[in-house]
């Protein structure tokens, strides 16, 4: 069971990896993320296409990388 926990672990790692580099950047360097992000919070620009469906993948990878996580070091006693 565990080594399988571990197995999983790993892979969602790399799956999250993957699809963070594989996002677009929503600013162009500091001056855009202290004037971007309020910005970004209430602008109307609603990810289309490629760009939703990453942003949705991150999320889900993350929740499972945090259970899996917590899931890991419970099994490992």
């Amino acid at each position: 069971m565990h080594v399988l926990l571990i197995t999983l672990l790993v892979i969602v790692s790399l799956a999250l990896i993957a699809v963070v580099l594989l996002q677009s950047g929503k600013s162009a360097g500091l001056s855009g993320a202290i004037s971007g992000g309020a910005e970004q919070l209430f602008g109307k620009q609603k990810a289309r296409g490629l760009d939703l469906v990453l942003h949705r993948a991150t999320i889900v990878l993350s929740v499972l990388f945090f259970v899996l996580t917590i899931l890991v070091s419970y099994a490992g006693f």
